[in-house]
């Protein structure tokens, strides 16, 4: 039989484990796949080898399949790190960033991730930095928007006929 070849093998040994990354299921598969070499004979070195893991990583799977069977091989949770601000703190929060700095006594017009930083810390209690605050703008789908600068001086009816959007009522000459 012809040796099969796939161009490009580094390329496509990168997307296959990025594939097996992706999906829960698909590590449980690969954690068996990598027992099953262990079974047939192989060292786990030589295992961590062939699937592109560590050797550290094949004994841990080992061992979680020795004490716990096939459910130690199964996906555990990731919780992560628990929130600071709590579900009735977001939604107040939310409220709050619908309104304007001002009407909450700040200099500002606009919220950034600066200001609601400082927000957070009088009203809450809670201490955020800046680049946390900027995704939490994110998260809650909050977008700012800045106003169009008005030239000083300028003549308002000049303004309206070189706006960009089209007044309601009136028709375009084409």
């Amino acid at each position: 039989m012809q040796k099969l070849r796939i161009p490009d093998n580094e390329r496509a040994m990168l997307a296959l484990q990025s594939e097996i990354q992706r999906s829960g299921e698909a590590r449980y598969d690969h954690r068996l796949h990598g027992l099953l070499l262990v079974c047939q004979g192989l060292t786990c070195y030589e295992t961590a080898e062939l699937l592109g893991q560590s050797p550290r990583t094949v004994e841990r799977w080992v061992t979680r399949f020795c004490e716990n069977g096939f459910a130690g091989l199964q996906e555990g949770e990731h919780p992560g790190r628990p929130r600071r601000i709590t579900q009735q703190q977001w939604d107040a929060i939310g409220r709050d960033l619908r309104r304007s700095p001002r009407d909450l006594g700040y200099g500002q017009n606009l919220w950034d991730g600066a200001l609601l930083s400082h927000h957070l810390g009088l009203a809450y209690g809670v201490t955020l930095g800046t680049r946390q605050c900027q995704r939490l703008f994110r998260t809650m789908e909050f977008r700012r928007r800045k106003p169009r600068p008005a030239i000083a001086k300028a003549d308002p009816a000049a303004q309206a006929a070189y706006k960009k959007t089209r007044r309601l009522g009136k028709k375009r000459r084409g």
